[in-house]
């Protein structure tokens, strides 16, 4: 398959999940605008986890929704209250790429939630910059068969695509916030990174569309969405790609050259002699992190799960973060097996609500490659819904980490550059701590943000600045051009 989709694809076979009705005892806390739903709220209460610091406290719920009751088909939700006056701070959607990857895993776990593995014990520490000192947290594992979530309708693991995943997790949301009215009304915005890039818009495009029938009464109040290096256009992501690879010194002159002159990535199948080429960059990252090609490689040997070096660069945007140790570097370029460890274990499973019947028909993954394999890949641009919802006024923002090789910082920039906006403030640095954190420019519509030495995973390699990122996004601000 010499398509552009194929560089984003695949493990083994993934069997539906088998759903229980558990009832459990949770610690009493106070519940912010306890209201109807009440019970199903606090059927879900996550009392304490093993491992989880005793302080500060954390209020948090995790269980299944129904997004298809005809199938059986559930998605897993990890929700956590804002640390400080969560009844005035808004509620912040994050999802998420791959296709297959955990939001629980990856952005819950490792990234930007206030529990967070820890790399030294089997165990959770608190995480300073969390994003729900800004917000309500929400994350959702999707579409089904990642992670927790589940159906009981085989054939649904093989029919996703964008439309099926932004139906599933619109339907989410409309049963979520019955079970969480309290929150219905609240600000409303959506955020993820990767190929969630097509995800979210999705997501937002149909809230949008959805938000016109107001005789439904599923209203949502929604005010934007922000994504990080982010799948967005095959054209622009695969030019992109190229370029970085050789203006980052990793790939000769030569090769650039052969790929300007055989590779049109604006069609949908690639050359035999362009996809050779293409092989070439990816055999180049075997020995660096496409992820971040300025931290050390996660070397640890390979296993039975684990997928070929070359396999894993050719078809899988996920695959070497599967295969991690620690590194005595100040990122831990090795992170995700930590989470893989710590959510296999069955009294964890239980605490979250995740699999309290003991039926799951294996191990959990940070990364479905059998969602992979079989994701329908049909929408080769999401820049139209940027156009189409940047027009209706909602809050649009792009960032991203310039260290990242495999959905660079450069393509990115040729995404939003096709919009045509007009230019509202020019590129120029933000500062954190006195330091160039990274640059950005207005338009009018949407801001395109940099992090400055970040990877792939924004909110883990530079928490501080990841933190900042979301907190003047959600106040709609502008980020500091001072030091």
């Amino acid at each position: 398959m010499a398509t552009a989709a194929r560089w984003l694809l695949p493990q083994s076979k993934h069997k539906p999940l088998i759903p229980a009705l558990v009832l459990l005892v949770f610690a009493s806390q106070s519940l912010c605008c306890y209201s109807a739903g009440s019970s199903e709220q606090e059927r879900d209460r996550v009392a304490f986890l093993p491992g989880q610091p005793r302080s500060p406290q954390v209020s948090h719920f995790s269980g299944h929704v129904t997004v298809n009751e005809k199938n059986g088909r559930a998605l897993f939700y990890w929700f956590f209250e804002a640390q400080e006056q969560p009844a005035h701070k808004p509620l912040l959607l994050w999802l998420n790429g791959g296709p297959g990857c955990s939001s629980v895993g990856y952005g819950a776990a490792s990234e930007l939630g206030p529990l967070r593995v820890s790399t030294f014990a089997a165990g959770l520490e608190f995480n300073k910059f969390a994003w729900n000192k800004e917000a309500n947290l929400l994350f959702l594992e999707s579409p089904v068969g990642v992670g927790f979530s589940y159906t009981n309708t085989s054939s649904d693991l093989t029919s996703l695509s964008d439309d099926f995943v932004a139906e599933d997790a619109y339907n989410f949301l409309v049963n979520w916030f019955k079970r969480f009215p309290q929150y219905k009304d609240r600000e409303f915005y959506i955020s993820g990174e990767s190929y969630a890039g097509h995800y979210v818009p999705q997501l937002a495009d149909l809230v949008y569309e959805r938000n016109k029938d107001r005789k439904a009464n599923t209203y949502i109040n929604f005010k934007g969405f922000i994504v990080g290096n982010p799948i967005t256009d095959d054209y622009y992501d695969s030019k992109g790609l190229a370029e970085y690879a050789w203006s980052h010194a990793v790939v000769s002159d030569e090769l650039y050259d052969q790929i300007k002159k055989v590779c049109d990535f604006r069609a949908s199948n690639w050359t035999d002699d362009c996809d050779k080429a293409m092989s070439t960059i990816f055999r180049q990252y075997h020995e660096i992190d496409i992820y971040n090609i300025y931290a050390p490689k996660c070397n640890l040997a390979q296993t039975s799960v684990s997928s070929s070096a070359d396999e894993a660069l050719k078809y899988s945007d996920h695959e070497p973060f599967r295969r991690r140790i620690r590194m005595f570097s100040g990122y831990d370029e090795c992170y995700s097996s930590y989470a893989q460890k710590y959510f296999n274990k069955a009294d964890v499973q239980i605490a979250l609500h995740a699999n309290l019947n003991g039926m799951h028909p294996g191990k959990w993954q940070v990364c479905s490659d059998s969602i992979l394999r079989s994701y329908n890949f049909s929408v080769v641009s999401v820049l139209p819904i940027y156009a189409k919802l940047i027009k209706a006024g909602l809050r649009v923002w792009l960032y991203s980490g310039d260290a990242d090789g495999r959905v660079p910082v450069i393509g990115s920039r040729y995404c939003v550059e096709a919009l045509a906006l007009p230019i509202k403030t020019q590129w120029q640095p933000w500062y954190l701590n006195q330091q160039v954190a990274g640059r950005f420019v207005e338009y009018h519509g949407m801001t395109m943000v940099t992090i400055r030495g970040a990877g792939h995973l924004v909110p883990l390699n530079k928490p501080a600045e990841g933190l900042t990122l979301i907190d003047t996004f959600l106040l709609g601000k502008q980020l500091p051009t001072h030091r």
